[in-house]
C-alpha cells in the first residue's frame, strides 16, 4: 500500500467481493456473441489502485431488499432472483439453451401484461442481449445496490463524499427492466434514500452512455433532478433516450437535462458540458449530488466514443467538487482495464484537491443543511 501523509484526504470506499460472481463470459451485439466488457478484471483494476492508493475500503452492510424495492417493482425483483435456477431446471430437463440466461424476443410492453412463460419473461425484463444473467448475477446486483446504500449512508452521516464501487453498473436498469450490463439502478436506489434525508437530490451522470434507467425512475418526479452528459444517442446504446426535448413529465418537467455531445468529444468540450450541468443543477439548489462516474469516456476505452484523457478526468473531479455538495460517487462504465486505476485515482485526486478541508470522513455540524 502506498504510504500516505497524515493530511492526506481518504476516500471512504465501499466494495463486495461479491462482484465476481457475476461473470458471463459473452453478450450478443449486433446478432453475434461477443466477450463481455462487463467483467470482473474491471473491479478489481478499480480495487487494487484504490488500495495502492492508500484509500479506506469497507464491505457494505447487509440492507436486504426493502431499500432496493423503494425504486424496483417486486415482480422484477423477483424474476431476476429466481430466473437462472428456473433456466437450468428447464436445460436439466432436456430444454436446448445456452447455459447463461439470454433474451431473444422481446415485449411490446404496452400492449400486453407479463405472461407465465420463461421465455417471454426473459424477453421482458431483460432488455437486449448486454444483459445476461448467469449464477451470480443476482448476488452480485444487490451487493452492488449495498454499496451505493452505504456510501449513501455514510454521507447522511455527516461525512462530504463517499464512493460506491458498484459492479455490475446501474444506470441503464429502469425500475423493472435491466439493460446495458445494469440490473440494479445504483445511483437511483442512493438517490431515493438520500432524498429521504436531504430532500431536493441531484444526479449527475458524466457515464459516456446515457443513463436511460435512471431517468425513467425520476422522469415525473420533482425532488429528482437529472442531467446526463452523454455521446450521442443516435449512433449510440440507448438509442431511444437521452434527447435535449426529454425534460421531464408532470411534476419532474423541467427536472432532467440531457446534454449529448459528438462522437471523439475531447477534454474541453466534455468538461464545458459538465460545467453547463452543474451550473444548471446548482440553480435547483440540492442538498446532495449523486455522481454517476463512468470511466468509458476515456481515450483508451475499447467503446471508443469519447477521447477524454487522464488529465481530463482530475479536471472533472476538480469541477464537479466546485458544486460544494456532500457527494456519493457511484461507479457506472468503464472497460479499458490498463487505464481504469489512473483514471479513477485522478478523478478523485482533482475532487479531494479541489475541497481539502473536506475528508471523506469528516462530519460536518450542517450536514442535512443549506
Amino acid at each position: 500500500m502506498t504510504e500516505r501523509s497524515a493530511d492526506s484526504a481518504v476516500l471512504r470506499v465501499f466494495a463486495s467481493a461479491a462482484h465476481a460472481g457475476h461473470a458471463p463470459p459473452v453478450i450478443v451485439a449486433r446478432g453475434i456473441e461477443q466477450p463481455a466488457l462487463e467483467r470482473p478484471a474491471r473491479a478489481e483494476a478499480l480495487d487494487a489502485a484504490l488500495r495502492a492508493a492508500g484509500h479506506m475500503l469497507s464491505e457494505p452492510l447487509d440492507y436486504g431488499l426493502d431499500p432496493i424495492r423503494a425504486v424496483h417493482r417486486g415482480p422484477y425483483l423477483d424474476f431476476l432472483r429466481t430466473v437462472h435456477d428456473r433456466w437450468q431446471a428447464r436445460r436439466a430437463a432436456g430444454w436446448k439453451a445456452s447455459e447463461t440466461v439470454q433474451a431473444q424476443g422481446f415485449s411490446l410492453r404496452h400492449l400486453h401484461p407479463v405472461p407465465g412463460e420463461l421465455q417471454a419473461q426473459v424477453g421482458h425484463y431483460l432488455g437486449g442481449g448486454w444483459a445476461p444473467v448467469d449464477a451470480g448475477t443476482w448476488t452480485a446486483a444487490v451487493s452492488a445496490a449495498h454499496c451505493a446504500l452505504a456510501a449513501a449512508d455514510t454521507v447522511i452521516a455527516g461525512a462530504d463524499v463517499a464512493y460506491a464501487l458498484c459492479r455490475p453498473p446501474g444506470h441503464h436498469a429502469y425500475a423493472d427492466l435491466a439493460g446495458g450490463f445494469c440490473y440494479l439502478n445504483n445511483a437511483a436506489i442512493a438517490a431515493e434514500r438520500l432524498a429521504g434525508h436531504f430532500g431536493r437530490v441531484a444526479i449527475l451522470d458524466i457515464d459516456v452512455h446515457h443513463g436511460n434507467g435512471t431517468q425513467g425512475i425520476f422522469y415525473n418526479r420533482g425532488d429528482v433532478d437529472f442531467v446526463s452528459v452523454h455521446v450521442d444517442p443516435t449512433v449510440c446504446y440507448p438509442f431511444y433516450c437521452g434527447y435535449g426535448d426529454e425534460r421531464g413529465s408532470g411534476a419532474g418537467f423541467s427536472h432532467t437535462l440531457n446534454l449529448a455531445l459528438p462522437r471523439g468529444t475531447r477534454d474541453d468540450r466534455f468538461l464545458d458540458a459538465i460545467a453547463e450541468g452543474l451550473a444548471a443543477i446548482g440553480r435547483g439548489d440540492p442538498g446532495v449530488l449523486v455522481l454517476s462516474l463512468g470511466l468509458d469516456a476515456h481515450e483508451a476505452d475499447p467503446t471508443g466514443e469519447f477521447a477524454v484523457t487522464t488529465q481530463g478526468y482530475r479536471r472533472a473531479g476538480a469541477l464537479i467538487a466546485g458544486l460544494n455538495r456532500p457527494t456519493v460517487l457511484v461507479q457506472e462504465g468503464g472497460y479499458g482495464v490498463p487505464v481504469l486505476g489512473e483514471a479513477l485515482l485522478a478523478f478523485i485526486d482533482g475532487f479531494l484537491t479541489r475541497r481539502p478541508s473536506h475528508l471523506g470522513m469528516v462530519r460536518r455540524e450542517n450536514a442535512l443543511a443549506f
